[in-house]
């Protein structure tokens, strides 16, 4: 039974704002990565069909980000600081249009400058009022734990916000050595999810929460496959260093203070799971309910959003979870973790 009157703060949608839309499509055509999906989602970019399906959910709304693909992406280095900026003036734009639809937004950065990045984070964060920063799981092919990125962080701890962490992987990434490009959607289905974990794990191994104690990083779709393998991020990277002979391995082993595993359940995680009642299970079992907020991945689902909100919510009423915990998840989290005032 769902229950309508809830308050829900849905933590993770995205929107394509006027300007940084038209932006986007002057320098994409309809071939390039994530283009003929989002093309096709006018909730993307139309306003009011988008207000017209968010009042089917009494009590609901709306932290909102930028979808895919990455700003540094669309264009060369400079040209990513000037859509950076476009994208987080329209955004907090949205935000102060909006104030009972849009409660939030997180800002958009240009990774392949970093520290363009962490000037624009902290404009975003300090005059724009930002709640958090969203990066992808790699930059241009370059993991996260890389030294250049680190300031990134920095930011994120020093500015207590959040950093939301968006897997990519696109299909020119294929899934074998003999083959040109992954799938049947292999490299979104299975490869997202992977990216993900992998970010994570290097992230956890780079040493970023015993530097940053209080570094908090929301992982997109429950934290891709680490929470169902709890066992092998647990007592199997326990044993890093008998695998291999890697000096690098074994170094990076003994520099952390606890286990692996303590590490990674230090990682927030949203629901955006299109409904597994299962997965939701799974992740508040490993995270905890106090680390899980409610996130839809609106509007990418075949029904332009409905599905993604109307699915997520049912699998979190229908998982086994107390009455309190749900109110965390639901908005509790949210409120505390993005320290919102009037929603």
């Amino acid at each position: 039974m769902l229950h309508g009157g809830t308050r829900k703060i849905d933590v993770y949608t995205h929107v394509l704002p006027p300007g940084f839309y038209e932006a986007m499509l002057a320098r994409t055509s309809v071939r390039d990565y994530m283009q003929k999906r989002l093309r096709g989602l006018p909730t993307l970019y139309e306003l009011e069909a988008r207000f017209r399906l968010m009042d089917q959910f009494p009590g609901y709304v709306q932290v909102i980000a930028l979808p895919l693909p990455p700003i540094e992406s669309l264009a060369d280095r400079g040209g990513s600081c000037e859509l950076a900026r476009l994208a987080n003036d329209a955004l907090a734009e949205l935000v102060d249009r909006y104030p009972k639809r849009f409660v939030g937004f997180v800002a958009a950065l240009p990774m392949d400058d970093p520290e363009a990045a962490v000037r624009e984070g902290e404009r975003a964060v300090t005059q724009l009022k930002a709640v958090g920063l969203q990066i992808f799981t790699d930059v241009q092919g370059q993991p996260l734990d890389s030294p250049q990125f680190l300031p990134v962080f920095e930011l994120a701890a020093k500015r207590d916000v959040p950093v939301w962490l968006h897997p990519t992987r696109s299909p020119r990434r294929a899934d074998y050595l003999t083959e040109s490009r992954s799938k049947y959607d292999i490299w979104w289905a299975l490869g997202w999810p992977y990216e993900t974990s992998i970010c994570m794990a290097r992230l956890v191994f780079s040493g970023v929460f015993d530097r940053w104690p209080e570094l908090k990083i929301l992982t997109h779709h429950m934290g891709g496959m680490v929470p169902y393998f709890e066992g092998r991020v647990g007592w199997g990277l326990d044993q890093l260093g008998t695998r291999t002979d890697e000096p690098e391995d074994l170094v990076a082993r003994a520099r952390l203070k606890r286990r692996p595993l303590e590490y990674f359940r230090r990682f927030y995680a949203d629901t955006a799971l299109y409904g597994s009642v299962a997965a939701v299970e799974c992740g508040v079992a490993f995270f905890g309910a106090q680390r899980v907020l409610f996130g839809t991945d609106f509007p990418f689902d075949p029904q332009h959003g409905l599905l993604c909100i109307r699915e997520t919510v049912r699998a979190v009423e229908n998982a086994t979870l107390s009455e309190r915990e749900r109110e965390m998840i639901f908005y509790e989290n949210a409120v505390r973790l993005l320290r919102l005032r009037s929603v």
